[in-house]
């Protein structure tokens, strides 16, 4: 989710998400403000209301992006020839992007502001629920599937991969800022690699490039 300065009316919620976003990942949830975001985004406060009645209402909407985000990356990992090259596509999706610890600190905040704030809260679950019974279901496909030896259910696989992979993403922050996105692509291959062998050591696992 690279910034945008797209000016007009069909690109101004976009625009307008992005720069809250932005402000999310550097400020907090609670210690953004409407002035912030509009300030990042270059257009008035009054503009942003006319598309957003206010910064709960934002977060809603980023909520909902990212579940989407999250519903074509499942599809993509679905095109993937096995289910190693699969969890590769979910856990290398934001490594490459132009600002991956905006999206790693949006994240990390939205859960936090899940504790404390219901509608958040129901927000997380909906896109916890996405992910987890896409996942599921994509295990549950594989050929690997019927390998497995350790008598894990496919759901059960999925919700261990994505403790792994969120647990990836809060140490994202961490990283330091001159990591390129090769070093930070083969860190999440690497950490994919041990993951898939702990869960289908038994599996014919495919020839790595």
């Amino acid at each position: 989710m690279p910034p945008t300065n797209g000016s007009n009316a069909a690109d101004r919620p976009t625009q307008i998400l992005n720069a809250a976003i932005a402000c999310f990942a550097k400020r907090g949830f609670h210690q953004t403000s409407m002035h912030d975001i509009s300030a990042e985004a270059g257009i008035s406060v009054g503009l942003i209301y006319r598309y957003f009645a206010n910064k709960e209402a934002v977060i809603a909407a980023l909520a909902d992006r990212h579940k989407r985000e999250i519903q074509a990356l499942v599809e993509q990992a679905r095109l993937a020839p096995s289910l190693l090259e699969a969890m590769e596509v979910l856990f290398t999706a934001h490594c490459c992007e132009s600002s991956p610890k905006v999206i790693s600190a949006f994240v990390v905040d939205l859960y936090a502001e899940a504790a404390r704030n219901s509608d958040v809260a129901d927000f997380v679950r909906d896109m916890l629920d996405t992910l987890l019974t896409g996942v599921t279901d994509l295990i549950a496909r594989s050929p690997e599937a019927a390998q497995m030896q350790h008598g894990l259910e496919p759901r059960e696989v999925a919700e261990l991969i994505f403790a792994v992979a969120r647990g990836m993403l809060m140490r994202d922050i961490l990283q330091p800022p001159q990591m390129t996105a090769a070093e930070r692509r083969t860190r999440q291959l690497e950490v994919t690699r041990r993951l898939w062998r702990l869960l289908f050591e038994n599996a014919n696992e495919p020839a790595l490039a």
